[in-house]
């Protein structure tokens, strides 16, 4: 019986990757390395092994008899003080992976790293996989440089070593199901009330469904050494932000700020709420990075992959049904 490896399994993507995999991979077993507590703990098909992708041990012992592997760990964080523990999670954790696979002689790896790497810039320029990384535009955001570490490593490795692993860069991912908030917390943030003028930058975003189904068709098609940008539209924050408000029935602002006058219009806010009992939550990284066009070309991956993906308007419908289902809204 193949067994495949995942880690990463109990965040937003993993989930649904897990799922997924039940009905693509229906005589397979899955194992996945976790470092708590997860929601398969009863189920026949899913072995959950306690571990931590930054320890080589935990990596090793997961990896052992497995076929394919999933790496999927990682942390998404904003906030400058978490620079460490971002770089040992995505960098030491690659390394980690990369080594088991080689050691262990797995059949094939996918491993997950974000379009942010390659595709994002100052002017609405959309990038492919040919684009080189953007140190110089994310160099400021701990987790963007060192998803680019993370990625020249395992690219290291597959041109030293021939390993057989592909990378995907999804974009920004919607949709349901993501607890933490970790990708969808903009979305929410505009239906807390706390976006009050339109960013002058743009984005691309996807449905983690898709991302998920895209990771199992990277698997089966892609091509070792080789990375693939998993994304759905390119959408400037102002088309961002009026879908979401036509979809959740609200008004959606009509200012638009230059990066300067925004950060000292947030810096005002951050005074103002707390006076009528609020917390203004935008901070300035996320404001920086709405300046910037994070727009991607998928036409390799639809091309090598088959890789597709739905209407935005389901996606966005169905993040924010699912966001007000949830404690914060």
């Amino acid at each position: 019986m193949k067994l495949i490896l995942i880690t990463g399994a109990t965040g937003f993507l993993g989930r649904h990757l897990v799922e997924q995999l039940r009905s693509a991979e229906p005589e397979a077993a899955l194992r996945v390395l976790a470092r708590g507590a997860t929601s398969w703990g009863e189920d026949a098909r899913v072995e959950v092994m306690s571990g931590d992708v930054t320890r080589a041990e935990d990596v090793l012992r997961a990896a052992k008899g497995v076929s394919e592997i999933y790496h999927l760990a990682g942390m998404v964080s904003r906030d400058p003080k978490t620079q460490a523990i971002l770089y040992r999670t995505h960098i030491e954790g690659t390394r980690n992976v990369c080594a088991a696979i080689r050691r262990e002689n797995v059949h094939k790896a996918v491993l997950v790293s974000s379009s942010g790497t390659v595709a994002v810039g100052p002017e609405p320029v959309i990038h492919d996989e040919s684009s080189g990384f953007k140190n110089g535009v994310v160099g400021e955001w701990p987790y963007y440089l060192s998803k680019i570490f993370a990625e020249k490593l395992a690219l290291d490795y597959t041109r030293r070593y021939a390993l057989p692993a592909a990378i995907v860069n999804p974009s920004l991912i919607l949709g349901p199901g993501d607890v933490h908030q970790s990708s969808t917390g903009d979305i929410a943030l505009f239906l807390e009330g706390q976006i009050l003028a339109l960013p002058s930058g743009g984005l691309n975003f996807v449905d983690v469904r898709d991302v998920a189904a895209g990771l199992i068709a990277a698997m089966r098609n892609g091509r070792p050494g080789e990375r693939y940008l998993l994304g759905g539209v390119n959408w400037t924050f102002r088309e961002l932000i009026e879908n979401v408000a036509r979809i959740a029935g609200r008004r959606a602002p009509q200012l638009q700020l230059p990066l300067g006058l925004s950060r000292i219009s947030a810096r005002g806010l951050r005074w103002a709420f707390p006076l009528a009992g609020k917390s203004f939550k935008l901070d300035d990284a996320s404001i920086k990075m709405s300046a910037l066009f994070w727009y991607c070309d998928s036409s390799k991956a639809w091309r090598e992959l088959g890789f597709q993906t739905r209407e935005p308007a389901e996606t966005l419908r169905e993040t924010i049904g699912d966001l007000r289902r949830r404690p914060r809204l």
